[in-house]
């Protein structure tokens, strides 16, 4: 079921509608009343939904101060229920820990997409207060990690896992977590996308090494070939937008999805 909270934009449009002088009067009768579907953009827009066979837990928490999106994802199909966390912040580290304990989940994984400038990464203090749990990173980042991935791992939390697509522009190091392609692994399929990939934008390529060609390149390679379905979840939002697809970048991410130009 897609939350409520997803679809309360919708509520000012709906109110005024019925406000309307040749808005339908509502008949006498008992009978269960038909709700008019939700528009279609919307359901492809914002729908989160896995595969029935799939024991995904996902949940998207958000940090104001950043403007910056964690997301937690666990096996509950496991009687240990492992899980991983990526981009956590260090401001909203308590909030993650007790919502990780109040789901009854064993944190194994506090990842990174890529070194964050405008932020301080939670996983440091996540190790403090669960030593068994261990930061995750690319290697390609340069910054010390327990265990420093590359482009083509996977990245297992139970039965599930997280394939490492080297998505470099924004910075040298970032990466995007990508969920399995096989049957027992969540549909659609899901990439968080860090700051290779905003909704209907990029991050920025005018420091911390950045690349204006490599993350043209990255996103298109690494990303765009996707299935057109697959769910991209994006390290920030500045505009109250939550997920979007493959799809619907590749039409309307003006930065993104135009043909490169050559240089002279």
């Amino acid at each position: 079921m897609v939350p409520f909270r997803l679809y309360r934009h919708l509520i000012p449009q709906l109110a005024a509608a019925a406000r309307s002088p040749s808005a339908p009067k509502a008949a006498a009768s008992c009978a269960p009343r038909r709700i008019p579907p939700l528009p279609a953009l919307a359901m492809a827009a914002y729908g989160t939904g896995v595969c029935a066979d799939s024991k995904l837990l996902f949940r998207q928490l958000f940090e104001k101060e950043s403007s910056t999106y964690t997301y937690l994802l666990a096996d509950v199909g496991d009687p240990e229920k492992p899980a991983v966390l990526i981009d956590p912040v260090d401001r909203t580290v308590d909030r993650d820990l007790n919502l990780i304990k109040e789901l009854g989940l064993k944190l194994i994984y506090a990842m990174n997409t890529h070194v964050h400038a405008d932020h301080v990464t939670g996983t440091g203090l996540i190790k403090t207060k669960l030593p068994g749990a261990k930061s995750v990173i690319s290697k390609a980042s340069g910054a010390k990690a327990d265990q420093s991935v590359e482009h083509g791992d996977k990245i297992y939390f139970g039965k599930l896992f997280l394939e490492v697509r080297a998505t470099p522009g924004h910075t040298a190091g970032c990466v995007t977590y990508v969920t399995g392609d096989s049957p027992d692994q969540p549909s659609p399929r899901m990439a968080f996308t860090g700051d290779a990939l905003i909704i209907r934008a990029c991050g920025r390529t005018d420091f911390q090494g950045g690349s204006s060609d490599q993350l043209y390149q990255s996103v298109h390679s690494q990303i765009f070939t996707l299935p057109k379905d697959t769910l991209l979840y994006p390290a920030h939002d500045y505009k109250g937008f939550t997920v979007t697809t493959v799809e619907e970048e590749v039409a309307y991410n003006a930065r993104l999805s135009k043909d490169k130009v050559p240089a002279n």
